[in-house]
């Protein structure tokens, strides 16, 4: 039917992504130098675009943003939008977790490089056949996706965030609660200036990479 919106493919896992409103000087302040806070927020909304335009397509019970603060243009249509609770993010993590009934996949905003392929096993029909956990590691010693059988919020609580080892901790609790664990591929956060140049040459057609090609144009003008 012309001008609908296509329906988006069903599955068993609920997908959630953690978000942040993109606001000048509360995303992405580590941009900051070489962009201007409005730069880098402008760089988060794009980052954050690019990973909803994929979650999008994804086979999913469910898709939800669980966001700080409020959603804007970049939300599209068939995502829901839950508030973040207080407190650190381990607790935020497991709260996301602990609105969930069944299966469910965690991913943030910092990989507009992801891809279906890159999530494909954990939203495959056969993704916890054996399975309990899935776990996305990053570069930087985080990780970008964090999916569970059963969630259960206690397996985030506690855990130190935002350090080297946080993936090692996070991926150890796993496998320390009994839990059968597979990997899913490693991906790169945006976190500095050299990280986003890196994402941007990945995904050279996404949303990421266009408004920093613009940014970066209009800088050396």
């Amino acid at each position: 039917m012309p001008g609908s919106v296509c329906a988006a493919p069903a599955g068993v896992t609920t997908l959630l992504v953690i978000a942040k409103e993109p606001l000048p000087g509360r995303v992405k302040t580590r941009l900051t130098p070489p962009f201007s806070p409005t730069e880098a927020a402008c760089l988060a909304e794009a980052s954050l675009a690019d990973t909803l335009h994929t979650v999008r397509t994804l086979p999913a019970a469910r898709r939800v943003v669980v966001l700080d603060g409020r959603p804007g243009r970049w939300l599209p249509p068939g995502i829901d939008v839950v508030e973040q609770c207080a407190g650190g993010l381990d607790e935020r993590l497991a709260a996301a977790f602990g609105s969930c009934t069944g299966p469910a996949l965690l991913i943030g905003m910092d990989t507009p490089q992801v891809t279906a392929a890159d999530l494909a096993a954990a939203l495959s029909p056969t993704a916890w056949d054996g399975c309990d956990a899935w776990f996305g590691p990053a570069e930087d010693g985080g990780f970008w996706a964090l999916g569970l059988a059963a969630p259960d919020p206690g397996l985030l609580r506690g855990v130190p965030m935002s350090v080297p080892e946080t993936g090692a901790v996070q991926r150890r609790r796993l496998v320390e609660a009994g839990l059968a664990v597979r990997d899913l591929p490693r991906l790169r956060d945006v976190d500095t200036a050299a990280d986003a140049a890196h994402v941007a040459a990945l995904a050279p057609d996404g949303r990421f990479a266009t408004a920093l090609a613009r940014l970066s144009h209009a800088a050396i003008r």
